[in-house]
């Protein structure tokens, strides 16, 4: 099952733990160990994050190493700009008004 990037980034330790692999290639085991919850809910959120494309494992002998992968964060990325493009617009249309209605007040 192919997760959505967005569902993934929802949950507070997935969002640290690609925080944490931005830095550095880890070890399941050494992921888990910067975090007060059980071992298995860490799998849980390597699993998620992997189905989603944000890491990839990779196995070396009996270890999974996971790597942040940043590009599934484009649809993020997208997503984002649509509306600070869409705020941009309405905040510069809101700074010409206020700027007109100041000249109308100072000719006046």
């Amino acid at each position: 099952m192919r997760r959505d990037v967005f569902q993934a980034i929802a949950d507070p330790n997935r969002r640290a733990i690609i925080n944490l692999l931005a830095h550095q290639q880890l070890n399941v085991n050494d992921v888990a160990d910067h975090f007060d919850v059980s071992r298995p809910a860490i799998s849980k959120h390597i699993k998620i994050l992997s189905e989603c494309g944000l890491l990839i494992l990779k196995k070396q002998g009996r270890e999974r190493y996971c790597t942040a992968n940043f590009l599934a964060l484009g649809e993020v990325s997208k997503w984002v700009n649509q509306y600070k493009e869409f705020w941009n617009n309405k905040l510069d249309a809101l700074g010409a008004f206020l700027e007109n209605e100041k000249q109308a007040e100072s000719i006046s």
